[in-house]
């Protein structure tokens, strides 16, 4: 498998925030974590880098064995191996190898579905560090592929090495940098996962996003999540939080329905596309 079908449930959980300490924080983390599932998130977001592999750990310890239609997708391509061993960019083959093998053995898998790597390194060709997860899908270690925090010309290039299945970069209502990124992977059909899909002010003094909750008696938070999920069909957030009562709150925004009115409110001078509006 190449390609990732955008699920029937469309917003799935960043797990960056589930505290690993030992301790009564560890216990209400899992907590969340499994509630998550409870809810039908299809995808759960990790990585290498929260914790050094302890955010894999905890999230094993959760939810192993994991249920079926989980996507557990965890992210490598950032080490401690700075200067005075702090994290930094490192996309050597043998760093992206050793992280991968890490992650098997942390979450409990014989295979990550989907594996992205973090960031492109600029000091390694982008073809060695593609190259390399390329590799490690054809030992089957990696099922597929995705990239984080890529320009277009990025994931062109990347996708002359190997087929991409995702694209995670930072996106919301107030912040579209990656406007053209977004438009190219609706072009592929390359599912897109928006980190960071709540802007900073969303909850508080942004009038569209209050006026439109009021409207329809949703919480600003949901109706910045809801603008997401009309934005476009490859449009998958994952909303990370510590707490269950938000988790809960994040998930119900998939039930609310925009106007077109109300989406071009929010959004600005932004269009849906044509089959959404």
């Amino acid at each position: 498998m190449t390609s990732m079908t955008v699920p029937a449930g469309r917003i799935g959980f960043g797990a960056m925030h589930l505290s690993a300490t030992p301790g009564s924080a560890r216990e209400q983390a899992k907590a969340v974590a499994r509630r998550a599932v409870e809810l039908g998130v299809p995808l759960i977001d990790t990585a290498h880098l929260y914790g050094g592999g302890a955010n894999e750990e905890l999230l094993a310890e959760a939810l192993f064995p994991y249920p079926d239609g989980l996507l557990v997708t965890t992210k490598a391509g950032v080490a401690r191996t700075g200067p005075d061993g702090e994290w930094r960019l490192d996309g050597r083959p043998d760093i992206l190898r050793d992280q991968v093998d890490q992650a098997l053995r942390r979450l409990r898998l014989e295979r990550i579905e989907l594996l992205q790597l973090h960031r492109i390194d600029p000091e390694i060709p982008l073809a060695d560090q593609i190259g390399t997860l390329r590799d490690l899908r054809d030992a089957g270690k990696i099922n597929m592929i995705g990239l984080s925090e890529v320009t277009v010309d990025q994931l062109d290039r990347a996708r002359d090495v190997v087929a991409i299945a995702s694209v995670q970069n930072r996106y919301n209502a107030l912040d579209r940098e990656h406007e053209p990124v977004l438009a190219a992977c609706e072009r592929a059909g390359i599912a897109f996962l928006p980190w960071r899909p709540v802007a900073a002010g969303t909850t508080g003094s942004h009038a569209a996003f209050t006026t439109v909750a009021a409207e329809t008696g949703a919480t600003a938070t949901q109706i910045a999540l809801a603008w997401l999920l009309h934005r476009s069909p490859v449009m998958l957030p994952i909303p990370g939080t510590a707490r269950i009562a938000h988790l809960e709150e994040n998930l119900a925004a998939e039930r609310v329905r925009l106007t077109e009115a109300q989406f071009r409110l929010v959004g600005g001078d932004i269009a849906a596309r044509p089959d959404r509006a």
